[in-house]
């Protein structure tokens, strides 16, 4: 694309004789359009300026007396009233004359645009400006976008500046055709429906970069694409093939399993004898006329996945990669379907939109397939304690980076005799729940290292209670500036011989309230809540620790905001909702009561990570 210098260019005498062409200046007046505001053109002027966050955009249309705008936004007036400049203010002239795209990181510091008025009149200082064309490449004018500040504009931003150029070039020969239209009365119903579909179709890609922005997974991918095409081209089934370790293709599985052949034929080889395989493998479009065709040139494999679909014809596009395509679009259809040259155009077009949102999905399922693995890595394997039934359950959050702070441990602590305590009785047992402030990768190693800290000072604090713990991690949490906030509870858990009993010691920073439901199903709140994790806040109250007897049969759990939090009601509802189904169900095997209990709380798909350890002491 051009550079900020634009120094290769034409003599001023060339640039105004290709400016008044006689053949250009009649295809601009071929578009029908004028300084009036058209509601299409107004729209491909919104799309640059959300898309590239300009102040303003403009479709200029540049003939010989000057340039109108009309798709325009963002102009002061008395340009806003206007639409209109004189060739001296503008700019897209030079794109005219170039037939080349024109970026400008600072018109003052570019000889090219430096005395132009437009830098005073119009406040341009950043320009970049892609040709419109017709349909035998005249350049009518420019698609532009402008900063009022100096801008530097990157890559992604001049891609979609020139995709847009594209469809707004389509919509320009669509409008020059309509002309010609009217000019051929004779002609007019057979065009009227072709120019109809064409413009469907240039509308369809305005929708696809609108669609396509902002997908994050593949399976949203493919349903956005599956969705804007199934109402324009009437397809009965739309897949994606995506290229896996350079010789392989994999099949993008519909969840839900309307079509079983691609679970049947969901991974094959790049050189198989498949319309797909070819498609990628040859970098061009690939189309099936019939099922004898298909039989004649490909393998039965392909054959049995066409024929279970029941399509009668199909068309295989290739998704454009950096090196070689990533894959292929799969349309088909269940009858026969001849694809034209705008189709072809048309798909073309809409593969380059599916293939960046493809690598765009690609990265990020990757980098929260480690951010998930990193946190599985972390949460911990319970231990086996005598006396006790445990279980934990972790459920990240369906959206965003599916990790967080959530978490669970459990683990034995040391004996300790102190205070008068009796050395000999077995090890307590630890276990805390917290949530680490935010729902990111940051939050998950913050997490790790809390949850560490948190370990340490039980062991250095052998003895004292999870309050001191607690207080400790705290201290060590400001001064050695890891800065975690949040919430957790903290509890030790010690037996009494012979009893069946254990006594639970716990401290509550700011969490939500652990439940114990007792032997005859009486649900308890553990509501001594004191002030949460963070940082820097004020002198106060000492951390307290509390204590409860847990007969034999009790159960208790410790949870997170995320299992009771995303409910229509309050949280105290959904609270209440959770100790009624724990009280319900207190024999079950706790690891499915932990899954059942998350289901019928939170509902199957969470919102919000969930870390749930429940504690049951087996009855006598």
């Amino acid at each position: 694309m051009g550079g900020s210098g634009a120094e290769e260019s034409r003599a001023p005498g060339a640039e105004s004789a290709e400016v008044r062409r006689p053949e250009r200046v009649a295809a601009v007046h071929e578009t029908g359009l004028s300084a009036a505001a058209d509601p299409g053109m107004d729209r491909f002027a919104r799309l640059v300026a959300d898309l590239l966050n300009v102040p303003v955009a403009l479709v200029s249309i540049v003939t010989d007396e000057g340039q109108f705008f009309p798709g325009m936004i963002g102009l002061d007036e008395p340009w806003a009233t206007a639409r209109r400049t004189p060739l001296s203010h503008s700019v897209c002239r030079h794109v005219v004359a170039d037939a080349a795209p024109l970026v400008v990181d600072d018109t003052r510091a570019t000889p090219r645009t430096q005395d132009s008025p437009a830098i005073e009149d119009l406040d341009v200082k950043g320009y970049a400006g892609v040709p419109l064309t017709d349909t035998d490449g005249q350049v009518l004018g420019a698609l532009c976008a402008i900063d009022t500040r100096p801008r530097r504009w990157t890559e992604r931003e001049l891609g979609a500046l020139e995709d847009l150029a594209a469809a707004c070039s389509a919509e320009l020969r669509l409008r020059a055709a309509s002309r010609q239209r009217e000019a051929a009365r004779g002609e007019a119903g057979e065009l009227a429906g072709r120019l109809r579909i064409a413009l469907e179709r240039s509308q369809l890609l305005l929708r696809a970069t609108d669609a396509l922005a902002d997908t994050t997974g593949l399976a949203e991918v493919r349903q956005q694409v599956r969705d804007l095409v199934t109402s324009d081209l009437k397809p009965v089934y739309v897949g994606l093939v995506l290229v896996e370790d350079e010789d392989r293709l994999r099949r993008l599985v519909d969840a839900t399993g309307s079509a079983p052949m691609e679970e049947r034929f969901e991974t094959y080889r790049l050189d198989a004898a498949w319309p797909t395989a070819r498609a990628a493998r040859e970098n061009r479009t690939i189309t099936v006329h019939s099922v004898e065709d298909l039989a004649r040139d490909y393998a039965a494999d392909a054959v049995a996945a066409f024929t279970s679909l029941g399509l009668s014809s199909a068309v295989c596009v290739p998704l454009p990669g950096t090196v070689i395509p990533l894959g292929t679009l799969v349309l088909g259809w269940d009858r026969p379907h001849e694809i034209d040259v705008l189709e072809q155009a048309l798909l073309a077009s809409l593969a380059g939109y599916t293939a960046r949102a493809v690598e765009r999905a690609l990265f990020v399922d990757s980098r929260i397939e480690a951010a998930r693995q990193m946190q599985q890595a972390m949460l911990t394997d319970l231990p086996t304690v005598p006396g006790l039934e445990l279980a934990a359950l972790y459920r990240p959050a369906s959206d965003g980076e599916l990790v967080g702070g959530d978490w669970y441990d459990a683990y034995r602590l040391p004996t300790a005799a102190q205070g008068g305590e009796d050395s000999t009785r077995p090890a307590a047992l630890a276990v805390s729940v917290g949530d680490i402030t935010g729902h990111n990768l940051t939050a998950a190693t913050l997490m790790g290292q809390a949850r560490s800290m948190l370990r340490q000072a039980d062991l250095d604090h052998a003895g004292q209670g999870p309050a001191r713990s607690v207080a400790a991690f705290e201290h060590a949490n400001q001064h050695l500036g890891l800065n975690a906030s949040g919430t957790l509870v903290h509890a030790h858990l010690r037996p009494w011989p012979g009893t069946g009993i254990w006594e639970l010691t716990y401290t509550i920073a700011g969490h939500p309230a652990p439940l114990v439901v007792d032997p005859d199903g009486t649900v308890h709140r553990l509501d001594h809540r004191g002030a949460l994790v963070f940082p820097g806040l004020p002198a106060r109250a000492p951390r307290a620790d509390h204590t409860l007897r847990l007969a034999p049969g009790s159960l208790l759990l410790l949870y997170t905001d995320g299992l009771v939090e995303e409910q229509r009601g309050d949280i105290d509802t959904a609270t209440d909702k959770a100790g009624r189904f724990l009280a319900d169900h207190r024999h079950d095997p706790l690891p499915g009561l932990l899954d059942r209990l998350a289901d019928h709380v939170a509902g199957p798909v969470a919102h919000d990570d969930i870390a749930l350890l429940a504690l049951r002491v087996p009855g006598l």
